[in-house]
């Protein structure tokens, strides 16, 4: 199985333009923000290969984002009033982001029966009422995503919100590409926390052997990045992951007579350290997973290392205000 940074720093390239593919080691790829990212085979663009998209990209949405949304598009009109109805700011958050889940699942609902109708030879044209019906359901679910929180608890994603309107919308093909382009921003900023980590961390004695664990860490997270579940490789990919993960997450500071919640000679708290260490380990493991980048929470983490090798501590952090 070849590393990512195999791919991005080893392949000829010529200075090739971004979207330009290879064939490596048998394997296509196609290059985005520096690094060249598996293709997958684009089915042929129909109503059947549109539906199970749309509801393969639906179940990961309610896996990614805060638990209670999955609502079932029959209790769409509940949703709709309950959110309506309420007043209290947070919680008016929170059935706005219930309502999202209930339009799209309309959506999808919607779409199956399309997909049976046209089964049973009804020809669906791409102004038939029903399909207007959906599209304005992930529409309405989609504007309603910036009230969505990650399962974090950190930031909504607003991308994967997004997806399944593009995918109702515009050619197989065209999803396909721009999902590889997120996928290259989310290579990006898993490197770019890893580089945070090790660069913040490496220069305080205690920490002073983090880059290794971190760096196996996020390889095997940008490795799992352009991976799928259904992959013949997901068995090596995915327990990689995992006992990377646990590696770092049980990292010791050095030297060991070190007590964790002391300060070292030059008044970093260790015990900060490691928690902030295990910080970046779930947010590189979040994107891994999501596959969609996360910028405030990146640049919220890459700012905490800076402020903890500047200070010695971890900076207060509120707890997030209702949108």
């Amino acid at each position: 199985m070849t590393s990512v940074d195999q791919l991005s720093t080893d392949c000829p390239t010529n200075n090739p333009a971004e979207g330009a593919r290879r064939l490596i080691d048998g394997e296509e790829r196609v290059l985005y923000d520096g690094y060249w990212i598996k293709t997958y085979p684009v089915p042929a663009d129909t109503l059947e290969a549109k539906k199970r998209l749309i509801e393969g990209l639906t179940r990961r949405l309610f896996n990614h984002t805060e638990h209670g949304l999955n609502i079932p598009g029959t209790r769409l009109a509940e949703a709709k009033a309950a959110h309506e109805s309420e007043t209290d700011p947070a919680r008016k958050r929170v059935k706005a982001a219930m309502l999202a889940g209930a339009y799209f699942n309309r959506a999808t609902d919607i779409f199956r029966r399309l997909v049976e109708l046209q089964a049973d030879g009804i020809e669906i044209s791409s102004d038939d009422a029903l399909m207007r019906e959906c599209g304005q359901c992930l529409l309405d679910a989609m504007a309603l995503g910036r009230f969505v929180l990650h399962r974090s608890g950190e930031e909504g994603i607003d991308e994967l919100w997004g997806e399944p309107f593009r995918a109702f919308s515009i050619p197989l093909e065209d999803f396909y590409e721009s999902r590889y382009i997120k996928i290259g921003q989310t290579m990006r900023d898993i490197d770019k926390i890893a580089n945070a980590m090790i660069n913040n961390f490496s220069v305080i004695e205690p920490f002073s052997a983090i880059k290794n664990p971190v760096r196996d860490f996020a390889n095997a997270a940008k490795i799992k990045a352009e991976n799928l579940r259904t992959d013949h490789d997901i068995f090596e990919v995915w327990s990689q992951l995992v006992t990377a993960a646990e590696r770092l997450g049980n990292f010791t500071p050095l030297p060991q007579a070190i007590e964790k919640r002391q300060p070292d000679l030059f008044g970093h708290r260790i015990s900060d350290g490691l928690l902030l260490i295990r910080q970046g380990r779930d947010l590189i493991f979040y994107l891994a997973r999501a596959r969609t980048p996360m910028p405030k929470s990146t640049r919220d983490y890459i700012e905490r290392c800076e402020v903890y090798l500047n200070s010695g501590r971890l900076p207060f952090i509120p707890a997030p205000l209702p949108a």
